[in-house]
């Protein structure tokens, strides 16, 4: 029996046309724990590299209301490697607690794959800040949009939820007691998100 090995380039294009059906054919891959520990590290810092890169090309204004550690790209690489690493673990097991079926290995395998469809738009946007600028951003609103469409898929997949809508509540209801609880941590650790305020 011969088996089909779509290239990752047309396995993008059909997971943003058929959300459900890629993420069964990534989650059929299964392959080694350790194997999507260093590709989740990966796409961190293609991620992080691609926004240097669209800063190099277009600078953004100066906001007084962002994390001063994400000017630097070692920092903003570390925060966002933490950041996947508690999705991972939450998606498997707030999952679980509503009763899905999906385990770390999935979870883990689905967000590295998320992850590297959001490199290759930010690559798409790249592009466009070069030709056509206004273009690059109303692709971003759309990544926001697309990013939560295939996580909803993503997720109910994994753990076999019937209902995207549904599943997408879950999501949102869980983000905000994950941004609450690590927001709660770091004021008891004394560290503010929006960097330091000079003293008067």
């Amino acid at each position: 029996m011969t088996h089909f090995r779509p290239s990752l380039l047309s396995l993008v294009r059909d997971t943003v046309t058929d959300p459900r059906g890629s993420a069964g054919r990534v989650l059929s891959l299964a392959p080694p724990r350790a194997v999507l520990w260093e590709a989740l590290g990966l796409v961190v810092i293609l991620s992080v590299l691609l926004t240097e890169l669209g800063e190099l090309i277009s600078p953004a204004p100066v906001d007084p209301m962002m994390p001063a550690f994400m000017h630097y790209p070692l920092a903003a690489a570390a925060v966002q490697g933490v950041l996947l690493i508690v999705t991972v673990h939450a998606i498997a097991v707030i999952g679980r607690v509503f009763g899905g079926t999906g385990d770390l290995d999935g979870a883990l395998a689905l967000t590295v794959w998320l992850q590297f469809v959001m490199v290759c738009l930010q690559v798409v946007q790249l592009v466009l800040l070069v030709v056509l600028p206004p273009a690059a951003g109303l692709l971003g609103i759309f990544g926001i949009g697309l990013f939560f469409w295939l996580l909803s898929h993503f997720v109910a997949v994994l753990h076999g939820f019937p209902s995207v809508m549904k599943t997408f509540g879950m999501i949102l209801f869980s983000m905000i007691g994950i941004v609450f609880g690590m927001s709660l941590i770091l004021s008891i650790l004394g560290i503010t998100l929006t960097g330091a305020m000079p003293d008067v």
